[in-house]
């Protein structure tokens, strides 16, 4: 087993907040998804695999990181600013794609999913982008972070 991965998620309650039991669903299957495959290391430390608390602090994401042996190695802050714009546009294409289910076509279904997986590598570039230097990480694991923090902001 690679040390360059995860191997434990949490979401801090007392900042996070306790969401309704559909939002409890959707953050329980973000993690696990993060869990079972995932590449994410420091650079220059070799302390994995790792556990990452997730909490909100000042409207901000904080990423607290411990190594294998649960010592804390990293602490990150990360604005959610950046990514306002591209959640309020994944909720909407949300929507559109649930509302489709419903109504449209296979192909027109298809095309809006197109839209929200744009959508989705938009983020996770962008959250690879905002992390360089401090947490390393392939597209998959951005990509399924980017799953976390969009249960976070989940209305259901």
């Amino acid at each position: 087993m690679t040390t360059d991965r995860l191997r434990a998620v949490h979401l801090d309650g007392d900042s996070i907040g306790i969401g309704t039991p559909d939002q409890e669903h959707e953050r329980q299957i973000a993690i696990y998804d993060l869990v079972e495959e995932n590449s994410f290391s420091l650079p220059g430390r070799t302390a994995g695999p790792y556990a990452l608390t997730i909490s909100l602090h000042e409207a901000k994401l904080m990423l607290d990181v411990s190594g294998a042996d649960g010592e804390q190695q990293a602490v990150h802050i990360l604005s959610l600013s950046p990514f306002r714009g591209i959640l309020r546009d994944y909720f909407m294409v949300c929507e559109s794609y649930y509302a489709a289910i419903r109504t449209q076509t296979a192909a027109q279904i298809e095309a809006i999913d197109m839209g929200r997986r744009g959508l989705h590598n938009e983020a996770a570039d962008l959250l690879i982008e905002r992390l360089s230097g401090k947490i390393t990480c392939d597209t998959d694991t951005a990509r399924r972070l980017f799953t976390l923090i969009t249960a976070l902001h989940w209305k259901g």
